[in-house]
Order: structure tokens, then sequence, then C-alpha cells
């Protein structure tokens, strides 16, 4: 028979340094001093979560809590060395022994004192991106895999699945199933790779990023004396942004804290929107069920946003079934009412802001204050071109910028040779999209093409003079070529070369759709914005019109990538994924449709539903002092040939009429009435 025997270690009483009475509220407060045991620390938007965190680590130092005892873990190597830099002030010393970071940077850490114990070395090398998907390439030819004979998909493509299926801990199978069920069919091929993969990395010494994670996991589970010693060691395990971890971090937080069970997790379900990339909803939602004597602590207390914007935030999020009931409380005084607005196109919609950003500029705000908020890419292209139209200057950080994606210079590519075929640079992108032709193959066909389009008469049609160079083709490409040349007759021929729109059609029908699947590892979403780039082209009476503005927009998006300086005024547009985590004065959310937002295709589950009203939420909550919501009625439409009726996004539908002011355009009339 054995017992545990505490051993209580003997020091002085506590005298603390901080007075957390004074510095935190009664919320905030409770949270920071709660007792050991698991806990769930649910912090509404703009309540302080990271004051709160930093807090909580300060509090257990003063209780005694050697630094080393303590586990925190992040979403980014800047949020931990800020809240240690803070914690670091409150009680006046270093903490250099504190175990915090990003669960990739605290998984190295530990496999390279125990790489050996799973058959690694702790010399491994971590591949980049690019190295791993160089490996991927490498396992590809090993396996014998004509990629062009069973339209299988690229590395790049490969490399996302095997990501997927680690983080979310599913088969190559499943993950096929739900997100590429076009590749369902060759499920034995691609686990075939996979296996390869992941010998070649044990052979060469490598890791990939998600490596960090697997054989940390691992390396807990094979080593149970390891297991134990770090059980014993980490007393207290602090998770920022609980709401955003995958299945194989909640996996290692709970097995790393099995013995204390004193895991305190920080995060807002509310704010969970990143499950296409893995994270996992219920980690959150049941974490209560995996710890049945966790304490819960709500911090609803809001010092970001005025009543009003908070009163439709919480409206907003109302509906949503799963999720743990909060209410956003305001600290700030009352302020305007969150204005709905309805315009009669997208064009109207860009025209309304604009104004209303000068407006508010006159009226003393910044134009780094304002901010426009989307769903996807593509809603605001017309908005750009109208704050070209107005010299309103703004940047763009929504990743990499809209017209400089691979799947948008693509197609570009095809529009730029059909209306100008001495375009070298487009002539060599596009056959340099073709199997087996590189670099020094692409000079050779461009000086091939290059004489044949040359004739006295003027350039020849771009497919004949295409066809004339077959013979200098490898053969490997021998298909693709004449795919090439066909298309480009089709974009030659009338009336489709009268229509960039119905051009940008004819590309994607013609095998562009089919490079995108093998290709990108999120087809859909560059396939939506291609779609919605076609109906954006039908504004514009030729395609040398389209593809200049093409061109003014990517050279003034370039331009916004300079470092910005304390006085560089630009109204921020953003994805909304990308803006989470930030605030403004003055937010717009725009294409507010059904079917832009909510986007269509989450709109086939309930679970898909509930996230994009998340995201609406995240949304809303970043405005601190005024709120403005549009959507268009009209939208022209890609292959329907005009302008289809738009419905208001039911999310607009949930907020009751009497928390909004709806604004009503109408055209100035230079006669008054």
């Amino acid at each position: 028979m054995s017992r545990d025997y505490v051993l209580q270690p003997f020091r002085a009483e506590v005298q603390l340094q901080i007075d957390y009475a004074r510095e935190l509220n009664e919320q905030q407060l409770a949270a920071v001093t709660a007792p050991p045991g698991p806990a769930l620390v649910i912090a509404g938007a703009g309540a302080g979560k990271t004051r709160t965190l930093t807090y909580r680590v300060a509090y257990l130092l003063e209780q005694g809590v050697p630094p080393d005892r303590i586990l925190l873990l992040t979403f980014t190597n800047k949020a931990a060395r800020e809240m240690m830099r803070r914690v670091t002030e409150l009680i006046g010393s270093e903490l250099g022994t504190l175990w915090g970071g990003t669960f990739h940077s605290i998984g190295h850490r530990l496999l390279r004192r125990h790489a050996e114990l799973i058959g690694c070395q702790r010399d491994f090398t971590i591949l980049d991106r690019e190295d791993a998907k160089d490996l991927v390439s490498a396992c590809l030819a090993d396996a014998e895999i004509d990629l062009k004979a069973t339209r299988f998909p690229k590395p790049d493509v490969l490399a996302n699945l095997f990501s997927l299926a680690v983080n979310k801990q599913k088969s190559v199978s499943e993950i096929l199933a739900q997100d590429y069920s076009y590749f369902a069919s060759l499920a034995s091929q691609i686990d075939d790779v996979r296996q390869r993969y992941e010998a070649r990395k044990r052979k060469s010494n490598v890791m990939d990023f998600d490596d960090l994670l697997v054989l940390w996991l691992k390396l807990l589970r094979d080593q149970p004396e390891l297991c134990e010693q770090y059980q014993r060691r980490f007393q207290f395990i602090l998770v920022d942004e609980y709401q955003d971890t995958n299945k194989l971090q909640s996996d290692l937080i709970d097995l790393l804290g099995a013995r204390h069970h004193n895991v305190m997790v920080v995060g807002d379900d509310s704010q969970s929107i990143y499950s296409w990339r893995g994270a996992n909803f219920l980690n959150i939602l049941e974490f209560p069920k995996r710890y049945p004597n966790a304490q819960t602590y709500k911090i609803e207390v809001n010092y970001r946003s005025t009543p009003e914007i908070l009163t439709l935030a919480n409206a907003a999020i109302a509906p949503n079934i799963h999720q743990f009931a909060k209410q956003l409380a305001p600290v700030r005084k009352s302020g305007i009412k969150p204005v709905l607005v309805s315009c009669n196109d997208s064009n109207e919609q860009a025209a309304f802001i604009t104004q209303r950003m000068l407006e508010l500029r006159e009226e003393g705000v910044a134009l780094n204050q304002m901010a426009v908020l989307y769903r996807s890419h593509f809603h605001a292209l017309e908005l750009q071109l109208e704050l070209t139209r107005r010299n309103i200057p703004f940047s763009i950080t929504s990743g990499i910028r809209f017209f400089e994606q691979a799947h948008i210079k693509d197609v570009s590519a095809y529009l730029k040779l059909a209306g100008n075929p001495r375009d070298e640079m487009a002539f060599k992108r596009l056959v340099q999209m073709l199997r087996g032709v590189g670099g020094k193959g692409a000079d050779k066909l461009w000086r091939v093409f290059d004489t044949a389009i040359a004739v006295p008469t003027g350039p020849a049609p771009v497919a004949t003079a295409l066809r004339s160079g077959a013979s200098g083709v490898p053969k490997k490409a021998a298909t693709g070529w004449e795919q090439l040349c066909a298309t480009m007759e089709q974009l030659e021929a009338e009336p489709t070369r009268n229509s960039t729109s119905q051009m940008l059609r004819v590309i994607l029908e013609a095998g562009y759709e089919d490079y995108l699947q093998e290709n990108f590892a999120n087809y859909r979403a560059r396939l939506e914005d291609l779609e919605q780039l076609a109906s954006f082209a039908q504004q514009f009476a030729s395609l040398e019109e389209f593809l200049t503005q093409l061109a003014l927009l990517s050279n003034l998006e370039a331009e916004d990538d300079r470092p910005a300086t304390a006085d560089d005024e630009r109204v921020r547009l953003s994805t909304i994924h990308q803006a989470k985590g930030l605030e403004f004065d003055v937010v717009f959310v725009i294409m507010l449709c059904d079917g832009l937002f909510p986007s269509a295709r989450s709109l086939d589950t309930p679970e898909g539903e509930e996230e994009e009203r998340r995201l609406f939420y995240v949304a809303v909550t970043r405005a601190r002092n005024e709120l403005y919501l549009s959507y268009p009625i009209l939208r022209a439409t890609h292959g329907h040939g005009g302008d289809l009726m738009q419905q208001a996004s039911r999310f607009l539908k949930d907020i009751p009429s009497e928390l909004r002011e709806e604004w009503n355009l109408r055209p100035f009339n230079p006669y008054g009435g």
C-alpha cells in the first residue's frame, strides 16, 4: 500500500507587491486569484484577456510557485514575449526559467533534449514549407507517379493534406473524404506517398513543423518516465487563445496536466474561426466535460466599444446554439447606433464607404483608424477601384495581395497574351505551367513563338503561332500544349474576345479549374475568387481597360508594402480572419449578403453557419466608436448574364431594428427636392 505525502515548502507569509484588487476588475480578479485546479476562462472580445493571463502568471510567482514550474503556451512567440515582459515589469525580476512560447517552440525545446528516445537525433534540422514541398516531390518521384496521367495532387497540396491529417488526428482517407473528395479515388497512393515522406524525414534527420508537435506527443506517450518528469515539473499550465487549438495541441495539454490538473485555458468560444486550418471548436466547448471539476470564469466587461456596438454584438451571436452564454458589458459612455446601409450595387456601396470616410476624416478621425472588413478577398474589388479614383490611401492586410496571388496572375497571363501576343512574360508563365517545361525550355519556345507571331500584316493569331512551335515542345508537355492552343483559339474567337468575363469563364472550363485542384490546397476559395473576378470584369468596356485597372491596382498595392511611418495615414482593408485581435475607431463590414457572408459553402452544415456567425461577431467587435454594415441589393453574377437580386445576410435579420439605424442612399439632386 502506498500514498502520496505532500512536501510543503517552508516560506514566510506572502507579501504581495501587486494590489490585484486595484489593478483588475472583479471578474478579472476572480480568474487571476483562482485556487489550484482546472479553470476555463471565457474572455469576451475587448475584455482584457492578455491582462488577465499576465497577472495570473505574476500572482502564481508571488504565491511562491517557482518560474520553472510554470508553462505558458501561446500562439505566437510575440505574445509570449509580451506577456513575460509585462510580468517582469510587474514583479521586478527576470523570468529566465519560466517556460513560455508557442506550442511548436516548446516542442522543439523538448525534442532537442530527448529526440534520441524516439529514434531521432538531437541535431535534426527543421524543414520550412518549401523544403517540405521539395521532399514530397522526391517521394512522388520514388513512387513513380505520373502526375499528369492520374491528375494527382501536386506537392503543395499533398503537404497541406498531410498537415491537416496530423493536426486533426485523422487518417488521410478521412481528410480526403472531408476536404478533397475529388482525390478520394487516389487514397491508397496518396497514403503511400505519406509513408515515404515520413520515412525520408527520419532517414534525413529532419522534421517538418508538424513533427514538433507530433513527435513531442509521441515522446510523452512512449516514454512514461519522461512524461511523469514533465508532468511533475509543470505544476501550472496556462494556455492562451484556447479556442484556436487543434486536437493534437489539446491532447498535449491534457497529457502534461494529468498529474496536477492545474490547467488554466483562456479564450473566447465566440471567436473560434479557424476550423479550416484544423482548429477544433470542441476543445473549448467540451473542456468542462474533460475536466469535471473545472471552474469557469467569465470576463465580460468590455473596454473597447461603445454600449451600442456591444448591444448589437450580443444580439448577433445570440442565435448560436453551441456556445457559452455571455453578455459583453460596456464601461464606455454611449455613442451612436451602428448603421445599416443597403446599396443598389457594389459600386454604390464603394461610393458610400469612400464618401463617408472623407467625411469622417474632416471630422477628425484619422484614416489609419478606419477599417473595411470583409469575408473574402474579392469582396473589396470595387472598393479598391473607388479608393484609387478618390486618391484615398489604403493598405491591404489580407495575406498575399489579391492581384499578386498565383491563380490571379495565371488567368491574367492568358488574357494578356490574347490581348498582346508580344507579351513575353505572359507567354513564359503559361508554358511553364506545363509539365516538363522549365526556364530554359520556355526561352526556346518563346524564340520560336516570337518569330511565328511576327508577320508583315500584323501579329498572327496566337493559337496559330503556338501550333507552329509544337515540334519543340517536350513529349511530357504535348497534351498540355495542345490544350493551350485550343484555349487561346477560343479566347481569340468572336464573340468571346469582346467579353473579358466570358474569356475568364473559358479559361476555367478549358482546364484551369482542374489545374487549381491539382496545385492548390484551397482550390475552392481560389475558384470562387476567379468566378467573382469574372463578375468584376463585366463593368469594363474592353479587355485593355480591365488589364489596365489590374495593373494600376497591383502597383498601388505594391507601394503599400513599404514600412509605415507615424504620419502614414492609410485606411485598412482586411479579411476578418486577418483582423482578429485588432481594433479601430471606425469599422465598415461589407458585402453582407447571404451566399457571400455567410459564404454559400458554409451553409451546407449547421456547424459551418455557426462559425460564420462567430466570424461576423469578430468583425463587429473590432469597432470602438462607429460601425457601418452594408450590402448591395444587386450583384453582377458570373455566368448568369446580368445582375441578380441579393438577399440581405441572415445575420442582419438576427439584429433587432431598434439596435441599428438604417440609412437610405439617394443620388444627389443639384436642383433640390
